[in-house]
């Protein structure tokens, strides 16, 4: 593991509260690309043109990476081509920002083709707009290796745009096919529910409750990367739950569209349902929800939103109802659970249960045959069966979607 000094400017005018927040989260990103964060710098001003911090601040940094041994800097603002050279020209060492350390997170934890293909539309959206000042700098010091990303030439600008229109046009066409899977299991009867929220608000601990089945479950950012799909009945109804990746504090909008294949499963939902960590601070909690209903907003067809509030277990209930109080109008369809021990689980499945794309209920009389008892069979499997009576013909109370109805139509008694 490598040692790494983490590194944050803030604005003069910034919270506190806030301020603290991101730098603890950048630490937890840190951990999450195995890395072993010894030391933090701070410093309170207005960005500086050549090395975001100040010139005195970031000589500092040089003696601190030097007296404790670290091979890597990492900021939590976002660098120029330039800051970065001059930083790592300073310091001697490697240096990135935020974003390139969440790709490199996203890019040692992608599986899959399409999770490959998203990482590097990320990391070619993100340099695109340094491409010309790579070369530059490259040509200028002639330094082929900068950045660990070879030697440059002038094309070096057009490669990457020609790349990013095939990497897109390959991924628009895994979206088609997801979104004719999802045609395809509507078809068979499943309703599609897709975790969301924010890394560590406990999602994969509350999937693997739901459906029973070990999944990764460790305390650290970005455990999902790739969306993980297990069936989920509720009161005969099934569907497809799927576990995504978190969203992040300041996730930029154009690593949310490189990602939108995988967000995807979220955008394509019946159900969104959105897990919120309680036992952060509630301007925390706000601020969450807020950022997690933008990216939702236009992106979701239609999806009902169920807000699961977890880690109820670290409050008395006075502080959570507080906290609801406050957060109320950001929470649609509120339940309070605690996902480590189950709590509550049972009152959310019965939420979903209500809030599932509603299907009609039906009586219906078929003829005693062989064909009949064919259909009765298919009804069994395509949807639920409340009653059945056996005569002169079949008498069923079913409840299925508008599909099946329209099916047996010619047998409906009633509806």
């Amino acid at each position: 593991m490598k040692k790494t000094i983490v590194v944050q400017r803030n604005d003069p005018n910034a919270d506190d509260a806030s301020n603290e927040r991101k730098l603890a989260e950048l630490k937890e990103l840190a951990h999450a690309a195995d890395y072993v964060v010894v030391g933090a710098l701070v410093q309170s001003r207005y960005p500086d043109r050549k090395y975001q911090i100040g010139r005195g601040k970031a000589d500092e940094l040089a003696e601190l990476v030097e007296a404790l041994d670290a091979e890597k800097v990492i900021f939590n603002n976002q660098l120029s081509t330039t800051q970065i050279y001059n930083i790592s020209e300073t310091c001697k060492c490697e240096v990135m920002d935020r974003f390139q350390l969440i790709l490199e997170i996203f890019a040692a934890r992608a599986t899959t083709r399409r999770a490959k293909l998203q990482v590097e539309l990320a990391k070619l959206q993100y340099e695109l707009p340094k491409a010309r000042s790579i070369v530059s700098l490259l040509k200028k010091e002639e330094r082929p290796g900068f950045m660990g990303l070879g030697g440059y030439e002038d094309s070096y600008e057009q490669d990457i745009k020609k790349r990013i229109v095939r990497i897109r046009a390959e991924l628009l066409h895994s979206c088609k096919g997801s979104e004719s899977l999802r045609s395809f299991r509507h078809e068979r009867g499943f309703s599609l529910v897709a975790l969301a929220g924010y890394t560590n608000a406990g999602k994969s601990t509350l999937f693997q409750s739901l459906v029973k089945e070990g999944t990764i479950v460790e305390d650290m950012l970005f455990t999902t990367l790739s969306p993980t799909t297990r069936s989920l009945t509720i009161n005969k109804r099934r569907m497809l739950l799927t576990d995504t990746v978190g969203f992040i504090e300041d996730l930029p909008h154009w690593m949310v569209d490189a990602f939108r294949s995988t967000l995807d499963e979220i955008f394509l939902a019946d159900i969104i349902l959105l897990v919120v960590d309680m036992s952060d601070p509630v301007d925390v909690i706000r601020q969450k929800l807020v950022v997690s209903h933008d990216i939702f907003w236009k992106r979701t067809e239609g999806a009902v939103i169920v807000t699961a509030l977890n880690k109820t277990d670290l409050l008395p209930e006075e502080d959570l109802q507080e906290k609801l109080d406050v957060i109320s109008y950001l929470a649609p369809h509120p339940v309070m659970i605690s996902a480590i021990s189950d709590k509550g689980t049972d009152e959310l499945k019965q939420l979903l249960y209500e809030n599932l794309p509603k299907w009609e209920h039906s009586k219906i009389s078929i003829p005693m045959s062989e064909e009949g008892m064919s259909t009765v069979s298919w009804l069994y499997d395509e949807g639920i069966v409340h009653t059945i009576e056996y005569g002169d013909s079949i008498l069923m109370e079913i409840e299925a979607r508008d599909e099946i109805i329209q099916k047996v139509k010619p047998f409906v008694i009633s509806s």
